[in-house]
């Protein structure tokens, strides 16, 4: 987190009256009022009583005061406990009850929240004021990163059961830095990001460059209209979008703003047939794909303009999905079909030790986590997703990874999504689509050796980014 602070604050004395961020109300804040705003939080929160060590839970809008809350907390050495917020008042419960916070953050009705729970009860409120007047105490200890001191506790999504408390060092998220600030450069002064992903952000104020942050409830993406994204595009002047699967779906079917030409999209799979649609949609759209997992991110990209015939005829062929080169500064290697990868912006471990032996692997010095993603490496070193351990089914005889059917089923007459699972031993092709094209979908599904095919009226997604296929919620569907 020191580079990324001093990132910053180099960033503020070459641009101070640069817009750093505008919030989903159009509202503007430069980086100098940034810098300033978060200087003023420190000095209250430290009269308050807030010292190096300290666990503050936030609980705020996506707005300037998030990101000035952030940069406060961190330089006075708290810890800031981020929960999940897809799940709601659930993921404030289990976020309080796992870390025991000493300070709760708020802003607006979230302030409710430490009379709501128990284990707020006791916590330090600190609110971002709304004229905090000029700093008068100095800050407590400079962030140095090399004391291995922990910035930032998230949570995994919780798709796989509770959801898990990540402990990120200051080490960690200025390795993160390092390995995500390469894939955002760009020689244009004037870019204006859509940012959908937190940590997108923190690289473009330490860059100096403009975030648009969503005028959308993230945990709502399903329901956002497409043509409510556009119109958000065009109004803000956004060049580039780091955005999910999902909203670049919505982007393929509102169309794409001229002045947008680059996308960045993780969080989910990028299939082949949603990149045909978008370079349909717009011929001049840049895509880079990036994958990752919420303990390593990122851990490989593709820029869809390298994507080669002999590449996407693979993947409709069963080979998986391509998703690029591993990039610098991480071990990647495939065991027993599984992969697993190592590195200075992977993970260490989780709040609850006892935790870690499911996915972390130590040998010797190194520590390799386990990413529950099939894979393959190609002759050139690219990384080929496959679907999730566990996942494969057994088709006359031969086991089968999801994406190497589903790549294929969507691109059939009215799919829009698709999962191949096992139900009793037996593939079952589950099919999101117009129903008219049934009867076609089960003599293809016959050609490939599965047997049946179970149309649903809406496949059930993650709730992160809604740009994952939830197959426990889908088991569960099929059990009641």
């Amino acid at each position: 987190m020191a580079d990324l602070l001093r990132d910053f604050a180099a960033a503020v004395a070459r641009h101070p009256d640069r817009v750093a961020l505008i919030d989903g109300r159009g509202r503007q804040t430069s980086f100098g009022a940034l810098r300033a705003r978060s200087e003023a939080f420190a000095a209250a929160w430290q009269r308050k009583g807030i010292r190096p060590g300290h666990r503050v839970l936030l609980a705020m809008s996506v707005d300037a005061d998030l990101y000035a809350a952030l940069a406060a907390l961190w330089s006075l050495g708290a810890t800031v406990v981020l929960p999940e917020p897809a799940m709601g008042l659930a993921g404030f419960r289990h976020a309080a009850r796992v870390t025991r916070p000493e300070g709760f953050c708020s802003s607006g009705a979230f302030g409710l929240l430490k009379w709501v729970l128990p284990g707020l009860w006791g916590t330090m409120p600190l609110r971002p004021a709304s004229h905090p007047g000029p700093l008068r105490d100095a800050p407590g200890r400079e962030v140095s990163g090399e004391d291995g001191s922990v910035a930032l506790i998230s949570f995994t999504s919780g798709t796989g059961g509770a959801p898990k408390a990540i402990p990120r060092s200051h080490d960690f998220l200025d390795a993160q830095h390092r390995a995500v600030a390469p894939l955002l450069e760009s020689d244009r002064a004037d870019e204006r990001d859509l940012v959908a992903f937190p940590v997108f952000v923190l690289i473009n104020l330490a860059a100096g460059r403009t975030s648009v942050l969503p005028n959308w409830r993230m945990s709502r993406i399903a329901a956002l209209p497409p043509d409510r994204l556009r119109d958000w595009i065009e109004r803000q002047g956004v060049t580039r979008a780091l955005i999910p699967p999902s909203l670049c779906e919505k982007l393929a079917v509102s169309g794409v703003p001229p002045q947008l030409d680059r996308v960045f999209t993780g969080g989910g799979p990028v299939f082949p047939d949603l990149v045909d649609r978008l370079r349909q949609a717009a011929p001049h759209l840049r895509l880079t794909c990036v994958y990752g997992s919420t303990e390593a991110e990122p851990i490989a990209h593709l820029d869809t303009a390298d994507l080669r015939a002999a590449d996407e005829t693979a993947m409709d062929q069963g080979q998986g999905l391509l998703v690029g080169h591993p990039v610098a500064g991480i071990l990647l290697r495939i065991e027993k079909g599984e992969i697993q990868v190592a590195g200075a912006h992977v993970n260490g471990g989780y709040l609850d030790p006892a935790q870690d032996a499911e996915t972390k692997i130590r040998e010797g010095g190194t520590l390799w986590h386990r990413t529950g993603d099939a894979g393959h490496l190609d002759g050139q070193g690219r990384l080929w997703l496959l679907g999730r351990v566990g996942s494969e089914v057994e088709i006359d005889g031969q086991t089968v990874h999801p994406f190497s059917v589903e790549i294929t089923v969507r691109r059939w007459p009215g799919v829009r999504n698709c999962a191949l699972m096992a139900e009793e031993g037996r593939a079952v092709l589950f099919i999101d689509g117009d129903a008219e094209n049934a009867r076609q979908w089960q003599e293809r599904a016959a050609s490939l050796g599965i047997g049946r095919v179970i149309r649903v009226d809406r496949m059930p997604m993650d709730r992160r980014h809604a740009s994952k296929i939830d197959r426990k919620a889908l088991r569960d569907w099929r059990g009641r």
